[in-house]
């Protein structure tokens, strides 16, 4: 929250600077005339440095957001490595068939999503429903989801993409149990 207030009270100051060149142009500054040759080279010169400046602010702010998603970082090679625990999961209108739908806490879990039907969102929600995880189950598609569970737990799972009348019951869980 702290971000946003910040960049809200900067958004409002350059707002209100961009108001007050407005008026002040209104009010009378162009009604003088005035060779623009001096300001238009020294407006050049200084050219590369705003650009510069203004780079380096959006990098700043990008870097700055970014880091705040919830994705986890793509895991080296040596964790896609280790070994696994795979799970086959497809999805159809309007289920989930996960198997096995028990695995243990610690060990990566290699979800292999395919769909029989219509494009499904896989979607798995830690007890506290944040969404840790999330792949598409495409007909004819068979996508690999690695993920680790740290806690034990039950684990929703429910589809993020409208596949029908029924999609809000697309649900099933996943339980995690102690290593």
């Amino acid at each position: 929250m702290v971000v946003q207030n910040v960049v809200w009270a900067v958004s409002i100051i350059l707002m209100a600077a961009v108001v007050g060149v407005f008026v002040w142009v209104a009010d009378g500054a162009s009604r003088h005339v005035v060779d623009h040759a001096p300001l238009t080279a020294a407006a050049y010169r200084l050219r590369p440095w705003l650009f510069l400046i203004l780079a380096l602010a959006m990098v700043g702010a990008n870097w700055r957001t970014l880091i705040e998603l919830p994705y986890r970082a793509v895991a080296s090679a040596r964790v896609l490595a280790a070994p696994v625990q795979r799970v086959q999961v497809v999805g159809e209108q309007w289920d989930w068939r996960i198997t096995p739908n028990q695995v243990k806490a610690g060990t990566p879990v290699a979800f292999h999503v395919t769909s029989r039907d219509v494009n499904h969102g896989f979607a798995i929600y830690d007890p506290s429903l944040r969404i840790v995880a999330e792949t598409q189950a495409m007909p004819g598609f068979d996508n690999v989801l690695r993920y680790t569970f740290e806690q034990p737990g039950i684990y929703q799972v429910m589809c993020l993409e409208y596949c029908g009348l029924l999609h809000h019951v697309m649900r099933a869980t996943i339980t995690v149990v102690p290593r």
